[in-house]
């Protein structure tokens, strides 16, 4: 390094990119004003890796999709996703040269079923009716799992600490997209209908938005406590549980008031240690009550006609189950349809993996359209975690989210119960009912083929695993 500082190639070369950018500059060409930004994170990549890993987490929240600005078909979420790759590639590479990964972390089970699934999704992209489509699917899922699951066990095993400074970048940036938001909605008086689009060029609409929110949403409070005898650390969380409150009511998404409420649930369950079979017969006595009294049930969900297209939070909330006039509503048991009439046509191997969009037009039935039904693939996809995989995927993919899913959250209840008292303890804790918040979204929505929902998601998921790990010293 200190050559190149003294060698006179470098000032020769540096001045002629400052005369060349300056020129393309001038003639509207600003390309090579990316060059000293590349450069950065290259020599970052190759010395010191940890700190891109930092570099993602705290973009997520800000990167733009390159579809939105350019005319494209290609969705590419920028600054994180090529630099995802390239940590992808580095991995790989490394992983050729020196064995990284334990055997521990392999073997463990979510490891296991995440391995599985990319098994899945190779062998069904193989037979997909739209191939190309399917294998950047399966590469875009490389370079998810591997850089933010697999290489964030190693991660986080290195220094626990890590994940408070995981947390902190992440709600740090989704704290400046919120002010941004918030600006933007006041600038148009808080209505309801700019609500859907004040997030963008960050967030796509407000369900995305409102989605991450409530994730994070339970990890403040958890940073709360655990700091609430640090007067200045406690006095910015003061001031960003407001923050994202008041985000999460503004941002209209009904899912996110649920998930959180439906979080709030668990914590109580988690903190009161509930028995599993007390949850079993409230459950089997929830069925037999719709059971009984389902032609009442169906009647009045039929006269409700509360719309979500309004400022008034309780018909808001109550429009929830409105099956008959409300669009959204409609529009997704539109999509849940298509997507259980593809499955019904390939129930093995699916329709390929990314390609639900592209193929569910034909599958839609006349009475289920509604005024935002589409033929051209360009509003959203299946809306569901879990009907996706099944439509494109076959049986086994949505087997395999759902076994995943419950994994998740089995082992980070069951380590939760294990370990003594600690901070980390803690943020095992609100980890969980952050997750809980999105994989119960994830039956209304689905985003983890985007970096916002993935990043966080399955960060915590290596988080939740690595703890595991320690706790049973399978890794050091």
């Amino acid at each position: 390094m200190k050559a190149l500082l003294h060698s006179r190639w470098t000032y020769v070369l540096a001045l002629l990119f400052v005369i060349t950018n300056a020129y393309m500059t001038y003639k509207g060409n600003l390309l090579l004003n990316v060059l000293p930004f590349a450069l950065v994170i290259v020599y970052v990549a190759f010395f010191h890796f940890d700190k891109l890993f930092y570099f993602i987490v705290f973009f997520t929240p800000l990167s733009v999709n390159v579809e939105e600005f350019v005319a494209s078909n290609v969705g590419l979420f920028l600054p994180t996703e090529p630099i995802l790759f390239g940590m992808l590639l580095l991995i790989v590479l490394n992983q050729v040269k020196h064995n990284n990964f334990s055997p521990a972390i392999l073997k463990h089970p979510i490891s296991i079923l995440i391995l599985l699934q990319l098994c899945w999704i190779l062998i069904t992209a193989f037979n997909s009716e739209l191939p190309l489509v399917s294998f950047k699917f399966l590469l875009t899922k490389l370079w998810f799992f591997i850089p933010i699951y697999f290489y964030g066990i190693i991660f986080f095993s290195e220094n626990e600490k890590r994940i408070y400074y995981f947390l902190w970048l992440f709600i740090t940036a989704m704290a400046m997209v919120s002010i941004y938001t918030l600006f933007n909605h006041a600038l148009n008086n808080f209505s309801e209908s700019s609500g859907h689009w004040v997030m963008f060029p960050f967030f796509k609409d407000h369900t995305s938005y409102g989605a991450i929110l409530a994730l994070v949403y339970p990890i403040l409070f958890g940073l709360y406590y655990i700091n609430r005898k640090n007067g200045y650390t406690k006095a910015v969380l003061l001031a960003l549980i407001p923050l994202f409150t008041i985000a999460i009511i503004m941002s209209y998404t009904r899912a996110a008031w649920l998930t959180i409420v439906g979080a709030f649930v668990v914590f109580l369950l988690i903190r009161f240690r509930v028995r599993f079979k007390y949850l079993a017969i409230i459950g089997l006595v929830g069925i037999a009550y719709i059971a009984v009294n389902f032609v009442e049930i169906q009647h009045s969900l039929e006269r409700n006609d509360a719309e979500h297209a309004t400022e008034n939070l309780d018909e808001r909330i109550e429009s929830v189950a409105n099956i008959t006039s409300d669009a959204s509503n409609l529009e997704r048991i539109n999509r849940w349809t298509s997507a259980i009439l593809l499955w019904q046509e390939r129930p093995f191997m699916g329709w390929g993996p990314g390609t639900f969009a592209m193929v569910y037009a034909p599958f839609q039935l006349s009475r289920n359209l509604t005024i935002i039904s589409t033929s051209s693939g360009n509003r959203g996809n299946a809306h569901s975690e879990y009907l996706g995989p099944l439509a494109e995927q076959g049986l086994i993919g949505m087997l395999l989210m759902l076994i995943l899913v419950g994994f998740i959250i089995y082992t980070g209840i069951h380590l939760y119960n294990q370990l003594p008292p600690s901070n980390l303890r803690i943020i095992l804790l609100v980890s969980i009912l952050g997750l809980i918040t999105y994989f119960a979204h994830g039956f209304l929505n689905n985003y983890l083929d985007t970096d916002k929902a993935t990043v966080p998601v399955w960060g915590l998921t290596a988080f939740i695993v690595m703890l595991d790990l320690k706790s049973r010293k399978k890794i050091g």
